[in-house]
């Protein structure tokens, strides 16, 4: 039976050897402090068992841990913790940032259902463009 408990943090490697895809999907970043419920917004995610990039129009600090909601095909509501590596400012338009972060305290069984999500992803997008 999988544990609950929050997988050891990847490294930077260990993060590079999760398979990466962008997709759009519904996703909600926040302060973690903020309790408000998540208002989800379909964006452009790269996303990975290690963390996310993602374009916004508002910044956040590094080191700062976002709350991050995503909604998943299926209806399937994931919620994790988001540590800030790196925010850039995107020249246009303005006032917009590519967000850089990686899963922190997440549990092994979270970390295998979004796996199982993003090889699903791929899955799909090699049907719809590679299929015969």
């Amino acid at each position: 039976m999988p544990s609950d408990k929050p997988a050891s943090q990847p490294t930077g490697k260990d993060r590079r050897e999760f398979y990466r895809i962008t997709v759009t999907l519904p996703i909600c970043l926040q302060p973690e402090s903020n309790q408000a419920e998540a208002t989800l917004i379909q964006r452009s995610v790269n996303i990975s068992g290690g963390g996310i990039g993602v374009t916004l129009n508002q910044t956040f600090e590094v080191n700062e841990i976002l709350s991050c909601t995503l909604l998943l095909p299926g209806k399937v509501l994931f919620k994790s913790y988001l540590e800030v590596l790196r925010v850039d400012p995107i020249p246009y338009p303005l006032n917009t940032y590519r967000l850089h972060g990686r899963f922190v305290r997440m549990a092994n069984q979270d970390r295998e259902l979004l796996i199982r999500h993003i090889i699903q992803f791929q899955r799909e997008h090699l049907n719809r463009h590679y299929s015969a």
